[in-house]
């Protein structure tokens, strides 16, 4: 565009830039791949992103990284990475379908970008437009401008699309001509009944048609009339034995819980067996919830049929044949080929198209490219403990065999991984490598690494680092030039593997930026869990892969597969599937042609009735848990809203730890440091107000928030002296670089004088006196309902001497309760949590493994989630629940996984009629991903607004979703 006319206005209601006509090949429908893409949007916030255009060639350097810009919005704290004006938060993946407009794209001959019909399309505003603030442009998959919405509807649309107050979905509904093209824009809006309303008469008001809205709210009714009559007909199906598929929403869903067993129980019984404890527990199989990974992967018979890889030579140790299958479809996956003409092959969602020679069509995008780059690598998704780390290394080894890395790529490997696993990479690679094929391995971590460089690297054949060491360094420049001088962004690697690959789910982390931008040939993410809370996690995972169609950026990958398969259309559950076969390679333990012959794992539901004395407080507590929620209501958006926001989380956690022993609610409240905050905006650091300050913190912590800054769940966390919560090293730079709190521009000297680290974690309590253990008495009145519960299972376990029960908390101070009861009862147990150096750690685990007598470890679940191996024990005791249930279910696989030679029992400790019971209910709806995603919070008024409904579930004052 530079160097060209102005522009003018037309015929059409439009705004055209003279210019040379486009190619020709703009005209037919598609385009050929390039390494450039169209012209870039302003900045809409301090943190942007540049989608990835089309590749030369697979794997290729050259691309538009990931841009953190932390010039000018210095009020803007979230550093967001955002593709467009409109942007993708919890709240708008509730939106519905408000109405449809018919209309047009203008000036489409003064631009290069192509559409073909039905091809998704881009809106996005250009407010920076000199000649028309209220500009939307429409842009193809590749950021191409195809041309502008007519000027009087832009006026129209502009200012609820800057206000994010409606989303628009647009499509090319027709053929595009030399002046104009066909567009269907789809107008999507909050669900909330009044606020709809508000907006169909802002709508009204601003001359938009509302009898779209009017239209689009039959059709929902038509729709739900179909659904009923649908599901109906499968009722009457499966009376008659038959299988349906698609009914209602397109996919079909099953209970995963079984029928409840009647019973609860209620303080410690007299002497149960195991067997009446299960009896009077519920069963619970979550693995039996429809996950989207199984239900739209590769299915079992055609896994069992995958073709096996050789043995390769480097090897010393024996693979399964399944392993073999993995790693002959690794090795397909990183040299992958566009479908032959006429073939009826989709290959990464690219098709040959019906009628261009030498085109392809991206069957979720309808985009159509010459010779589409495809991404080379995917996703490893099989259960824990079926040998990802193995398959990798065997990858590793088979490929150097075959001598398949591109001439610009260096030799090495780099795997980036928890800190907690760094070492069982290094262990694996020894383990299973002839010494004669040794791989030389280098730990790229710490303030000690070894400088890597273009030439350096050659020394190496492995590098192992860390997310944190990784980010850190990507954010340490300005600069998004790549390659850079030395470090992991200097060169360009063979392959880049992301082991516990779910650390990058958040797409706006810094972490997921980090990694986003390492330059490799192929790339491989490695997670029992490629999604926890909804398809935004895969959406992340997607982007580190590369592909190409549009995929890689949220706005199309929401129009195209997260809304469909939302709403339960059968075509975005059918563009799933073929992504998920194409990319993904999940395996699960039991299935047949697996065979690892483990033993069965049972999962039980034991409610808990609270004590009398323990109901009356909890229901204090839920009573000014209900009343702070409708006085936030109120103020919502006003000046007090956050303190109360802060004070309905706090009384929350009360509640749920009062489910666990009443002696976990502290009695101080931090009110009176609240309004000091009120009234001056900032304390001074006394030892009173650090101590408040700290247990403002924990709070935080233990409400599982996430930081303002990286919008991921923090890492070692502070509180600055205004009460706000931040990772120390996202905090860090913004002080030495603004010396100003980012959330409400209080002064921040100094890093060291301004922030208060959490409280010492509590250690395990000294063995008590024989005295004290005498005293019975006291310690039974000490007890809460929960603990007895505990300890009548514990009890009745040890009546056969060889179980080994692992009880996790998420709180050490409930571990730390429940210890004097397991002497009492002469219970020997161990302990691992946080506030353990790694060889105590060690110590612990190494006790419980080899000590017949050990028969308890309580663990904090943080701790054991990752790295971990538990298979000494065969009973899991979960005294707690809390959003996420996938970091449950790793816990648990730590136990029942290759290995386990006993049966496995899962019990899950439920306080009746409370807060607990109703977390399953939003653990249900994570394990099917439908719903508001709980654990992915946005900062700011947004991030609230999807809250409130949660906690209003949580408080039991809405209905569930279903």
């Amino acid at each position: 565009m530079a160097g060209q006319k102005r522009p003018y206005y037309n015929d059409h209601g439009g705004y055209e830039p003279p210019q040379t006509p486009p190619d020709a090949s703009a005209s037919r429908g598609y385009a050929p791949s390039r390494a450039s893409s169209g012209a870039r949007a302003p900045k809409s916030a301090r943190t942007s992103y540049q989608s990835q255009p089309a590749r030369a060639a697979s794997g290729s350097s050259r691309f538009d990284p990931l841009v953190i810009d932390d010039e000018d919005d210095e009020d803007d704290a979230s550093q967001e990475v955002q593709d467009s004006s409109q942007s993708f938060g919890e709240t708008d993946m509730s939106y519905v379908l408000y109405g449809v407009i018919s209309t047009k794209i203008v000036g489409v001959r003064y631009y290069n970008g192509h559409a073909n019909v039905g091809e998704i399309a881009i809106p996005r505003r250009e407010p920076h437009n000199q000649y028309d603030r209220n500009a939307i442009q429409i842009l193809n998959v590749h950021r191409e401008q195809i041309g502008h919405i007519p000027r009087t509807q832009a006026a129209n649309l502009a200012p609820f699309m800057d206000r994010h107050s409606l989303i628009i979905e647009a499509t090319i509904s027709g053929r595009k001509e030399y002046y104009e093209c066909p567009l269907m824009l789809r107008i999507y809006g909050p669900s909330d009944p009044n606020a709809r309303q508000m907006l169909v008469d802002d709508m009204r008001g601003a001359g938009l048609p509302t009898s779209s809205w009017k239209d689009a709210m039959q059709l929902q009714k038509q729709g739900r009339e179909r659904e009923k009559i649908a599901a109906q007909a499968a009722k009457r199906a499966k009376k008659q034995g038959g299988a349906v598929v698609d009914v209602g929403r397109g996919q079909q869903h099953e209970n995963g819980l079984a029928e409840y067993a009647a019973g609860s129980s209620q303080g410690v019984q007299q002497g149960p067996s195991l067997e009446d404890i299960i009896g009077g527990s519920e069963r619970f199989n979550p693995r039996n919830v429809e996950q989207f990974v199984e239900e739209f992967g590769i299915k079992e018979s055609d896994l069992a049929a995958m073709p096996k890889a050789t043995q390769p030579q480097a090897l010393s140790t024996e693979l399964h044949d399944f392993q073999l299958q993995g790693l002959h479809w690794l090795l397909e996956k990183e040299s992958p080929q566009l479908p032959a003409r006429g073939s009826e092959d989709v290959v990464q969602l690219w098709k040959p198209h019906p009628e261009i020679r030498g085109a392809f069509i991206n069957l979720a995008t309808n985009f159509s490219v010459t010779n589409p780059a495809l991404a080379s690598g995917g996703i490893l998704a099989d259960d824990m403990g079926l040998g990802k780390t193995i398959q990798i290394i065997s990858l590793i080894m088979a490929d150097r065999q075959l001598g398949r890395r591109a001439s610009d790529a260096c030799n090495a490997t780099l795997i980036i991984a928890p800190v907690s696993v760094m070492s069982n990479w290094s262990t694996q690679i020894k383990k299973h490598i002839k010494e004669e094929h040794a791989l030389r391995v280098m730990f790229y971590h710490g303030n000690r690494k070894e400088p890597i460089t273009p030439k350096s690297v050659g020394n190496f054949d492995v590098v192992i680092s860390t997310y944190d060491s990784v980010s850190s360094e990507w954010h340490s420049q300005k600069s998004t030039t790549l390659p850079r001088k030395s470090g992991v962004f200097s060169v360009k690697w063979r392959r880049v593997i992301l082991d516990e690959g779910h650390n990058i789910r958040n797409p706006k982390a810094k972490k997921t930026v980090a990694a986003s931008n390492l330059l490799a040939q192929s790339r491989w993410a490695l997670t029992g869990t490629p999604i926890i809370n909804n398809l935004k996690d895969l959406f992340s995972l997607v982007r580190f892969l590369r592909l190409t169609g549009g995929l890689d950026s949220l706005d199309i990958f929401h129009a195209a597969i997260m809304r469909p398969v939302m709403a339960g259309d059968v075509r975005g559950n059918r563009a799933l599937q073929m992504l998920m076969a194409g990319i993904c390679l999940r395996r699960k333990k039991e299935m047949s042609f697996i065979d690892l012959r483990l033993p069965d794992l049972a999962e039980y539901v034991h409610k808990v009735t609270l004590l009398s004395h323990e109901q009356e407080k909890y229901d204090a507590f839920e009573a000014q848990a209900k009343g702070t929620l409708d006085l936030y209501r109120k103020k919502a958006g006003g000046r007090d809203a956050s303190d109360t926001y802060r004070h309905l989380l706090e009384v929350l956690l009360r509640m749920r730890q009062l489910c666990n022993h009443w002696k976990m609610i502290s009695e101080e409240r931090i009110d009176s440091i609240m309004k000091q905050l009120e009234a001056e905006g900032t304390v001074d650091l006394t030892e009173e107000n650090k101590s408040a300050l700290q247990k403002m913190l924990q709070l935080s912590i233990d409400s599982q928030e996430d930081c303002p800054i990286c919008l991921d769940a923090y890492r070692d966390p502070v509180v600055t002296k205004c009460a706000h919560i931040f990772c120390t090293t996202c905090i860090e730079r913004v002080i030495e670089t603004q010396h100003k709190c980012p959330m409400c521009r209080a002064e921040l000297e100094s890093f060291a004088t301004t922030t208060v680290k959490p409280a010492k974690e509590l250690a395990a309590l000294p063995p008590p006196t024989q005295e004290q253990l005498a005293n019975k008495k006291s310690l039974e009145s000490n007890a809460s309902s929960k603990v007895n519960a505990l300890m009548s299972i514990l009890a009745a376990s040890a009546q056969d001497p060889a179980n080994k029960t692992i009880v996790f908390s998420q709180w050490t101070t409930f571990l730390t309760l429940l210890e004097p009861h397991l002497r009492a009862a002469n219970i020997v147990f161990a302990r691992i949590d946080g506030s353990m150096p790694a060889t105590a750690r060690d110590a612990a685990l190494d006790i419980f493994d080899s000590s017949p007598t050990c028969t308890v470890m309580l663990a904090s679940l943080s701790v054991c989630s990752v790295g971990l191996n538990l298979v000494a024990a065969n009973q899991v005791i979960l005294s707690d629940s809390w959003w996420a249930p996938a970091i449950e279910d790793q816990a648990v696989d730590r136990v029942h996984r290759l290995g386990q030679k006993r049966e496995t029992k899962v019990f899950r400790l439920v306080v009746e009629g409370s807060i607990e019971e109703r977390v399953l209910g939003i653990q249900e709806d994570k394990r099917k991903l439908m719903g508001l995603a709980f654990a992915e919070k946005e900062s700011g008024k947004k991030r609230r607004a999807a809250g409130v409904a949660d906690l209003e579930r949580l408080l039991g004052t809405q209905p569930r979703r279903r």
